[in-house]
């Protein structure tokens, strides 16, 4: 059986819903946001049921954004961001499992009553052909993915293809599992933990290399947390990875380079972004207070000016001058590996 058939074996056929999981790897444990809480409560229970995210795919500042997400399942995400980027904006799911997109579909009269518009539209097909499905080059503002590139046996055509859709300084936020070492043979050959998000998932820089080869120079860490396998039985048979549930957000940006580059510059946040009125999260490393002066690296101060957070943020300097290498940017595995609330259940 190939690693796309088991993936629509597991998740068309064996899950039923969120709770049939063994392990909390391809499900999100952590605290939702109060202000998320409303939206969600307008998706259908049954949508809801068969979500099987590891992270919250809802990157700021999408109202009237076009947004596609890859594999996205019964749509719970799809139907969370329609909600964000409103009637101006829509919302493009993929997925390959027809079961998953007949419940999508099923309830989209549904949530075109709950919204007052109809924004969305679903698409079946296989993420790593996403120029066999009629989208646009360069026609998205940001691409999501919930817990499902890990689940592709190409990562590479994943990437590229994302990086052919993305607008220029475009962003593909999204959540996957990976691991502290590449994965053994036989884990990633074991049906159960490659269903389970564990077999396919990346080591951490094998991650960063193909982001690079993809034309995204500069990937960034937003979130992580560890996972812990309770199932013993399933945890013998992964052996001593560590796996790691990450956040990341890639920009399609030519002139990002692969290291953090000190040009002396700075930018001030002027607290305007909506829910971030004094603090403004690019990523783990860069927490930007409103009207504080803040150094950036090149990189940093391009993803921000060329992006759609530039109207929120005052530049100081240029190009004009390098100083070699930003302090701090090292190359060490970046994830945490603490274990502290990451084996509550969350299913």
């Amino acid at each position: 059986m190939s690693k796309l058939d088991i993936v629509k074996d597991y998740y068309g056929r064996q899950l039923t819903g969120s709770g049939d999981l063994r392990t909390s790897a391809c499900c999100d444990p952590s605290q939702m946001a109060d202000w998320l809480k409303p939206l969600l409560e307008r998706i259908h229970p049954q949508v809801l049921a068969r979500y099987y995210g590891c992270g919250l795919v809802v990157p700021p500042l999408i109202e009237g954004a076009r947004v596609l997400d890859l594999g996205c399942g019964s749509g719970r995400d799809v139907y969370l961001l329609a909600q964000l980027v409103g009637p101006t904006g829509s919302v493009v799911g993929v997925d390959m499992t027809e079961e998953q997109l007949a419940v999508a579909e099923a309830h989209r009269d549904y949530q075109a009553r709950q919204f007052g518009y109809d924004n969305v539209g679903f698409v079946h097909g296989f993420i790593e052909r996403l120029d066999e499905l009629g989208l646009a080059e360069r026609s998205f503002d940001v691409i999501v993915s919930n817990c499902v590139v890990n689940l592709s046996p190409d990562k590479a055509a994943v990437l590229s293809g994302v990086r052919r859709l993305l607008k220029p300084a475009g962003e593909f936020y999204f959540s996957d599992v990976y691991a502290d070492r590449r994965v053994p043979r036989e884990v990633r050959e074991d049906p159960v933990l490659y269903g389970e998000c564990l077999g396919g998932a990346l080591y951490w820089n094998d991650f960063r290399r193909l982001a690079q080869a993809s034309g995204f120079a500069d990937p960034r860490l937003v979130e992580d947390r560890r996972l812990t396998i309770e199932d013993p039985e399933l945890a013998s048979r992964a052996g001593p990875i560590r796996f790691f549930s990450a956040t990341y957000r890639l920009f399609a940006i030519g002139q990002l380079e692969d290291a953090c580059e000190d040009f002396g510059q700075a930018v001030v946040y002027r607290g305007t972004i909506p829910g971030s009125p004094d603090a403004f999260t690019l990523d783990k490393h860069h927490r930007i207070e409103t009207g504080r002066v803040f150094p950036v690296c090149g990189n940093t101060w391009r993803m921000l000016s060329e992006s759609r957070f530039e109207p929120h943020f005052d530049f100081i300097g240029d190009f004009s001058h390098h100083f070699g290498i930003f302090e701090g940017c090292g190359t060490h595995m970046p994830f945490e590996d603490g274990t502290a609330g990451a084996s509550a259940g969350c299913c």
